[in-house]
């Protein structure tokens, strides 16, 4: 972040996703194909995360990918030993315990409301996956839940960075986690037309036609710079800008010509006091329907003008998680840093001629070298979230 404020490191990356389960079978799906349909994290057993295999059943499973997710970043950061009161958690999710909700709301309508679990407001409560981390960990600074729709995930790394950079915390715990797959949610998204009816992700594609829904979770752990070093940790990549701002406009739609999210990215630039010729890729928030990636691909020709810096939208392969989507998209940058390639846009054929001409990586990932990366989340309600990483 900028002067004076301390420098952020990643030590730890910790990934469930329906394209794989932990980071290196994260990064091997990003640059696989993508399935048709459904995207579901398959084979996770959340008991070997529980100490009692009775409270694996009293947590809802976003909570449940989320200590997953947790316990392979911190396994990577390695002997953190912080001071307990200096270390914290920020989370985000779109939606929370979405799945314990509608499985209750069954037995209340099907055996009453007596045979409701008395677990129901701890397992579906949004905060309950930051609260389930700092117990774990005994972390007692900030323990916090951004809930800001599918921007969740940036803006929670962004603000576990600035409580690093601005002195409050010393080490982190963050990222999103989202498991609303559920037959209500599915309906909704589905009758407002934002899925896909094709069961294909195809990001700025002239056939898109909508997002193919996901569940996911990503967790990063993120230290002051000199005391990784100090410890001998292993950094992975460095926070150096994060912003957060509002459309204004319309409740699903983005602010025409991507305004919102000019200024962002704008904003993002200036907190890591860079110039958007500094910017070497972009995951874009690439959702794959008609007005957001119109909306995004004419803002980062506004900005970094064309062909500009090399884009790329991974959601071809993960689906979009919703909350956990950011998350998942900033661990696919730092992924991305320590490979030293680009993953593709899986199921764009060729860029849609009516949207301006950016650089989208296609077909094949695409080796580089590794600097300075936005990411984007552009949320429903308007919510835009841009952080800025860098080689470690």
């Amino acid at each position: 972040m900028n002067p004076p404020s301390r420098r952020v490191a990643v030590t730890g990356v910790g990934v469930l996703a329906a394209c794989g389960a932990g980071r290196d079978a994260f990064w091997s799906g990003l640059l696989a194909a993508q399935p048709v349909g459904e995207r579901r994290i398959t084979g996770f057993d959340p008991e070997a995360f529980f100490e009692n295999p009775k409270e694996a059943k009293r947590t809802d499973r976003f909570t449940q990918v989320a200590l997953a997710a947790a316990d392979e970043a911190v396994q990577q950061a390695g002997r953190i030993a912080a001071d307990a009161d200096r270390a914290g958690v920020i989370l985000g999710t779109g939606v929370g315990g979405l799945e314990t909700l509608e499985a209750q709301i069954l037995v209340r309508h099907e055996k009453g409301a007596r045979r409701v679990s008395p677990f129901l407001v701890p397992m579906m409560m949004a905060n309950s996956a930051a609260a389930a981390l700092s117990m774990k960990y005994g972390y007692r600074g900030p323990c916090e839940t951004t809930c800001t729709a599918c921007a969740a995930g940036t803006h929670a790394i962004g603000n576990a960075a600035r409580l690093i950079a601005t002195g409050r915390c010393d080490v982190m715990l963050t990222g999103g986690s989202e498991a609303s797959m559920t037959e209500t949610a599915l309906a909704g998204f589905g009758n407002m037309t934002a899925l896909s009816s094709t069961g294909v992700s195809r990001p700025f594609d002239a056939e898109r036609d909508g997002f193919i829904m996901s569940e996911g979770a990503a967790v990063l752990v993120l230290e002051e710079w000199a005391r990784a070093e100090t410890r001998g940790a292993t950094i992975l990549a460095e926070v150096l800008g994060a912003a957060s701002n509002a459309d204004a406009h319309h409740i699903t739609a983005p602010s025409p010509g991507g305004a919102g999210a000019i200024s962002c990215m704008q904003l993002a630039l200036d907190d890591a006091g860079l110039e958007p010729a500094a910017i070497v890729q972009i995951n874009a928030h690439g959702t794959s329907t008609p007005l957001n990636d119109a909306a995004e691909a004419e803002a980062i020709a506004a900005l970094f003008g064309t062909p500009g810096p090399a884009v790329t939208s991974t959601k071809g392969v993960t689906g979009h998680a919703l909350g956990a989507a950011g998350a998942l998209e900033a661990a696919a940058v730092v992924l991305s840093m320590q490979h030293r390639l680009i993953p593709p846009t899986d199921g764009t054929k060729a860029l849609d001629p009516s949207l301006p001409p950016i650089d989208l990586v296609l077909h094949e990932p695409r080796e580089w070298q590794p600097g300075p990366t936005l990411s984007n989340s552009f949320g429903f309600g308007g919510h835009n979230g841009c952080l800025v990483f860098g080689p470690a």
